[in-house]
């Protein structure tokens, strides 16, 4: 298993990754088609700034992992963020789904990162 200390910042810097990818999300549905100069703007600094975190970050978390953990928690918080301002509805069902793709995120992170060993034939 990876120490945890040795993957640490890889970790934070998916998270923000993550967080930034809520951010493009939430400033491409604003730009109206690339068509509002603030909002593209925002979109493509911070998808720019997301997608070199990802890369940063899985140069120590595994690829399937690291992708799964910044598409699953960029969606939830866009979707929450939606939610919040009333772009989108709340419901029960909704909030749980949400919240199970945060838990298997979290999930994800909990499992061990080291590589299967090739069994000899």
């Amino acid at each position: 298993m990876t120490n945890t200390k040795n993957t640490g910042i890889f970790w934070i810097i998916l998270l923000a990754s993550a967080i930034l990818e809520a951010v493009w999300a939430t400033a491409l549905g604003l730009s109206n088609g690339f068509t509002q100069l603030a909002p593209t703007i925002v979109f493509a600094v911070t998808a720019l700034l997301s997608m070199l975190g990802l890369g940063f970050a899985v140069k120590r978390i595994p690829l399937g992992t690291a992708y799964a953990v910044w598409v699953g928690i960029g969606a939830a918080l866009t979707v929450g963020w939606a939610m919040i301002t009333g772009v989108e509805s709340a419901s029960p069902l909704k909030l749980l789904f949400i919240a199970g793709i945060v838990g298997c995120a979290a999930g994800l992170k909990a499992l061990p990162t080291e590589k299967p060993v090739a069994k000899p034939e």
